[in-house]
């Protein structure tokens, strides 16, 4: 009999390597505003972060705040803006920094709302990390200097567009965009992994690189077949 297990072992193995984490990110938001809605609504505080929180020993908030949404357009747009921006993110910094990112991105937002977001006022949903992602993207183009310029000039608009709905409308959190936007920016330029150089071929892999078109090249473990026959003709003539 034959053991199944190294091949379902790696047949797990390359599928969660091919699961989207922005996608599972994604699914984890929507799941938790189902149960919201079926657990009292989205009005109910199943877990609002607020100022002072921490001090209370709520810190967990941080954290569920992070996933819930007042309402049907509340966390349709934070999914849209999540999997623009995710998708890139994930590419650019790769899954482990990605998740690093959108931690931080969790915890940065939620201490700004903590210290600095008015008194007697809760805040939810996923646009603190989001906002992470956005200062992320522009810390990596920092990180780049000169080869990062368009990526940062393609940024800042959107970000400002994104700030200045921030500040004119009422009910959005300032402390928590601003606080996710600035933790994500210096995560993103301290965690950004920079390109390798590709080193120049050696001069050998170039032959062997030429070679590989001709359909009998010469190595020492297959010497070309009409060498051999020439030099078995001229031995035999001498």
């Amino acid at each position: 009999m034959t053991n199944p297990q190294p091949a379902t072992r790696g047949a797990a193995f390359s599928f969660a390597a091919g699961v989207s984490l922005t996608n599972l990110l994604i699914l984890v938001n929507v799941a938790v505003f189902l149960w919201e809605l079926a657990t009292g609504g989205y009005g109910t505080d199943h877990g609002w972060m607020y100022r002072g929180a921490l001090a209370e020993g709520q810190g967990w908030r941080m954290v569920s705040a992070a996933f819930e949404h007042f309402g049907w357009i509340h966390i349709g747009m934070n999914m849209f803006a999540l999997w623009q921006l995710g998708r890139l993110c994930e590419i650019m910094f790769g899954r482990v920094r990605y998740v690093v990112l959108y931690a931080i991105g969790i915890v940065g937002s939620g201490l700004a709302i903590n210290y600095f977001a008015a008194p007697l006022s809760a805040s939810v949903g996923a646009s603190g990390a989001i906002f992470a992602l956005f200062g992320a993207i522009v810390g990596a183009g920092l990180r780049l200097r000169s080869r990062g310029t368009q990526l940062v000039r393609s940024m800042l608009p959107v970000i400002v567009i994104n700030l200045v709905f921030t500040f004119s409308v009422p009910g959005i959190s300032i402390a928590a965009h601003v606080g996710g936007l600035l933790s994500g920016l210096a995560a993103g330029f301290l965690l950004y992994r920079m390109p390798r150089p590709q080193p120049p071929a050696p001069p050998a892999a170039v032959a062997y690189a030429n070679l590989a078109h001709d359909p009998a090249p010469m190595t020492i473990e297959h010497p070309p077949i009409e060498s051999s026959q020439s030099q078995s003709q001229s031995q035999s003539q001498q």
